[in-house]
């Protein structure tokens, strides 16, 4: 059970670095730039530095969780309604990883960058909300994994 420990504790620590993150991105980063005249530059050079983090955060989040899954064979949740949070943690990791390692680096970038040539303070908002629903979605997961897990549902 050693390694279930160990599993558990990495899952944690990556979900409270990467969705914590997420939060101070949100909350913090793009409110304060947003209206500044370079505010999309400004953006994007302090997030491309949690991008890094993000990256690690939400693949070992991923690997941890797939570790328990499989070490704990808890795959027959996965068919139970009551075990809805299980999907929403597998949903909100396919989310990130797809936007990380996929949208970002081969759509979004570009098109945000173009975007913010013409209308900077559109662009912000409309980052602003998509991290918005982003950080919801996931407090929304966590708040269901740890009521789940603890038999809260």
């Amino acid at each position: 059970m050693h390694d279930l420990t160990i599993a558990r504790s990495l899952h944690v620590l990556c979900v409270v670095l990467w969705i914590g993150g997420v939060a101070m991105v949100t909350l913090v980063l793009v409110p304060g730039v947003t209206g500044e005249p370079d505010a999309f530059s400004r953006f994007e050079s302090i997030e491309r530095r949690f991008a890094s983090q993000s990256k690690i955060t939400v693949l070992l989040a991923g690997l941890s969780g797939f570790y328990m899954v499989w070490r704990l064979d808890l795959w027959a949740r996965f068919a139970e309604p009551r075990f809805w949070w299980m999907h929403a943690m597998v949903a909100i990791w396919l989310i990130f990883t797809a936007v990380l390692f996929v949208l970002e680096p081969l759509v979004l970038h570009n098109w945000f960058r173009s975007s913010a040539s013409r209308d900077p303070r559109g662009t912000m908002l409309l980052i602003q909300r998509f991290h918005w629903v982003l950080l919801a979605l996931s407090l929304l997961t966590v708040v269901g994994a740890v009521a789940g897990s603890h038999g809260g549902f």
